[in-house]
């Protein structure tokens, strides 16, 4: 007799989200539970087999100053989407991260007085310990984090939380050893993001840094991956602006980091990527200066990427705002072509503190446990 399929619903707001919920999902059907999911999401998660509900290109934003404006057509978006749900209820509801909108989305289900499991998965501001958006994640939905600081932070609280590790672990596995590149040449991937204000902030600075590296390296290229057909015509039209650079657009991060010698990746999902495939890596993040001003004043660690976070050291370099200028990208993509063996060397612990090959399977099940599979 065929097992009734579990019926889904998941809400990502961007890229990196889409990848995780997109693992989880394919997870969740190994460990041989019938799945029929739906949701938001776009490209990424319908490849996985979610049929999608509502796309949500354009939603992700560069800091709540940018937030601000997409607030009223989100709110009536979470709020059509809760009605539905109730309407017609899921045996499990996930979100993952995007705070902005899976939270009030949460909030609403709840107000309609669904009693569906809600899987919070990455709860939102793992890094910033705000103890009210917290008690609202515990209150609403059963989280499940990937990191032991937001573990930590929970439990500091007497809040709920659960905490396998992280599942990209699972998912991407260093690549065979190599060496060097070549003092001549070498292939760079450039990764400025995902959302129309980090392609419109890094790229420029980084495809000057490619410039400028060249100088050095007459024989060096680049690969920019470009996620969508907006990203790729933003691509085709910045190096038409410039004098011909040897770049090749691809569609995914993962195409462009499996080719590279080293990288330079916007701050987010993708640094972390990187450093699992083992390729150098440096970082780079850039906003508006007013969003900056903001951002100084909320958040108060030393460092941004991910590697850097968990370790607690600086593993990546991380250039910011004033700080990545196209010279300095060029020197620090320099220094991870010519000397690497140090940064791998941490990149390896880093994969040992992050998880298990189990990891993946592990979150699958605790999704699956809370929908009573």
């Amino acid at each position: 007799m065929t097992a009734t399929p579990l019926r889904v619903f998941v809400s990502t707001g961007e890229a990196s989200g889409e990848l995780l919920a997109a693992d989880l999902i394919g997870a969740m059907r190994k460990c041989g539970v019938p799945i029929d999911a739906d949701g938001i999401g776009g490209e990424r998660l319908e490849s996985a087999g979610v049929r999608l509900t509502q796309r949500n290109a354009g939603w992700a934003s560069m800091g709540p100053l940018d937030a601000i404006g997409k607030i009223p057509k989100l709110l009536a978006v979470a709020t059509r989407m809760a009605i539905a749900l109730r309407a017609h209820p899921r045996d499990l509801i996930v979100l993952v991260d995007f705070g902005a909108f899976n939270l009030r989305l949460a909030r609403l289900i709840r107000m309609l007085g669904s009693t569906t499991p809600i899987l919070y998965y990455f709860p939102p501001a793992a890094w910033l310990d705000d103890p009210k958006r917290a008690r609202t994640v515990a209150e609403l939905c059963d989280p499940l984090t990937a990191f032991a600081h937001q573990r930590d932070f929970y439990q500091s609280l007497g809040l709920p939380i659960s905490y396998v590790g992280h599942p990209l672990v699972s998912t991407i596995a260093a690549r065979p050893e190599r060496p060097p590149a070549p003092p001549g040449g070498g292939v760079v991937a450039l990764l400025p993001g995902s959302r129309t204000g980090e392609i419109a902030r890094h790229t420029p600075r980084l495809l000057n840094a490619l410039a400028l590296l060249r100088e050095r390296r007459p024989e060096i290229s680049a690969v920019l991956p470009a996620i969508d057909a907006a990203a790729y015509a933003a691509f085709e039209e910045l190096l038409r602006l410039r004098s011909p650079l040897p770049v090749t657009l691809v569609r995914s991060a993962r195409e462009a980091l499996a080719v590279a010698d080293a990288a330079a990746v916007a701050s987010g999902t993708a640094v972390l990527e990187a450093a699992l495939l083992e390729v150098p890596t440096i970082s780079l993040y850039v906003l508006s200066e007013a969003t900056a001003k903001v951002a100084r004043r909320v958040y108060r660690r030393r460092f941004i990427t991910l590697p850097n976070l968990v370790l607690d050291e600086p593993v990546v370099p991380e250039l910011l705002q004033e700080a990545a200028t196209p010279q300095a990208l060029a020197d620090a993509l320099e220094h991870a072509l010519s000397a690497p063996a140090e940064q791998l060397a941490d990149f390896r612990r880093l994969r040992a503190v992050l998880g298990t090959p189990e990891t993946l399977e592990r979150c699958a099940r605790f999704a699956l446990g809370l929908a009573g599979r």
